[in-house]
């Protein structure tokens, strides 16, 4: 349910209504701005007429949100959120913030040619897989606490943020210590204790869309997140699993569009997951930024032939530089500028 008062009203009446609603057992999320008090009333509603609180002279309107997703809804928060990653990177609204590195930490040598091409790019974090769940157990599994630690001190020489997959919620505060958004895969997207573990962590948390989930179940995976207090969530489509086996998973570009109308949380794209292929990317890329994403996630490799993991899907550094010029040049075009 979401409250307006009148202008006129006093803080006295904004105390008297939120506490009238804490005695039936509610909570308040106040979401005010300079022009207008509104909040959010959050719990069972079932008991409370919305039109009781019409009774109070300061109400000026009441709206009942019909989506299970309270806090992710746009109707509890009608502005774009903004999440600011670090005191130079942030992601959302206008802004087009680029993540890209490999899809698993291998060596140093590694890690550091692909975080020097991403900030001469222009890219702005640099992603690299630690703890990697492989399909197959006998796959490389990632260099676990070292990677993460080869992260943190890669992104902090080229002056980038840094993000990684973390895989279970013994690691949040490993993860807490050396990167600067903690994502989650999207095989551990319902994976609800990890998130409620997400929900009181410091960093901000990348959500990435399950392999078979709807988006309304992708944005109450992230009020899972947002109801323990931290409402620093981004959302990443990856392409969802659907019957065509050409491409590696499905890229669900509507989604982006969707995720706008519903939610305020932003939504970046990951092209490599969703084609599997590294010459789609690119095009991919485009009609991203074209739909309004707020950024994008790719992989590149010094090597791609010989990655230990993701090499179909992983850009040449020189095809990843191509790639950013392009964005630059398109950018402006689609009332986008890059982070």
């Amino acid at each position: 349910m979401i409250v307006q008062l009148k202008r006129s009203a006093s803080q006295k009446d904004y105390d008297t209504i939120v506490k009238y609603l804490e005695d039936r057992g509610l909570s308040v999320k106040d979401v005010r701005s300079d022009h207008v008090i509104v909040f959010g009333v959050i719990g069972d509603i079932s008991g409370t007429d919305p039109r009781d609180l019409y009774a109070f002279e300061a109400v000026e309107n009441v709206t009942r949100v019909s989506t299970p997703f309270k806090r992710a809804s746009r109707a509890f928060h009608p502005e774009d959120t903004i999440i600011h990653v670090t005191p130079n990177v942030a992601i959302g609204n206008t802004l087009f913030t680029v993540i890209a590195g490999p899809c698993s930490i291998e060596s140093e040598k590694q890690l550091d040619a692909s975080a020097k091409t991403v900030k001469e790019a222009g890219g702005h974090i640099l992603r690299g897989g630690a703890f990697k769940p492989r399909t197959s157990p006998y796959s490389f599994q990632g260099l676990g606490v070292e990677g993460l630690k080869l992260l943190r001190k890669t992104a902090d020489k080229y002056g980038l943020a840094a993000v990684s997959e973390i895989p279970s919620a013994d690691l949040v505060e490993v993860f807490e210590e050396y990167v600067d958004i903690i994502q989650v895969g999207a095989r551990n997207m319902q994976n609800f204790h990890l998130l409620k573990a997400l929900s009181t962590a410091s960093k901000p948390i990348m959500l990435k869309r399950g392999l078979s989930a709807t988006i309304e179940e992708w944005l109450m995976a992230a009020e899972y997140i947002m109801a323990g207090g931290n409402q620093n969530v981004i959302l990443c489509e990856r392409g969802i699993r659907t019957f065509e086996k050409y491409t590696r998973n499905t890229l669900d570009i509507s989604a982006v569009l969707a995720v706008q109308e519903l939610s305020h949380l932003p939504v970046i794209v990951d092209p490599s997951h969703a084609a599997g292929r590294w010459n789609m990317i690119e095009k991919l890329s485009h009609a991203s930024l074209a739909v309004g994403a707020s950024g994008l996630m790719v992989e590149i490799h010094p090597d791609p032939a010989n990655a230990l993991s993701d090499g179909a899907q992983s850009l040449k550094f020189d095809t990843f530089a191509s790639l950013m010029d392009t964005i630059t040049a398109l950018s402006s075009s689609f009332g986008k500028r890059l982070s």
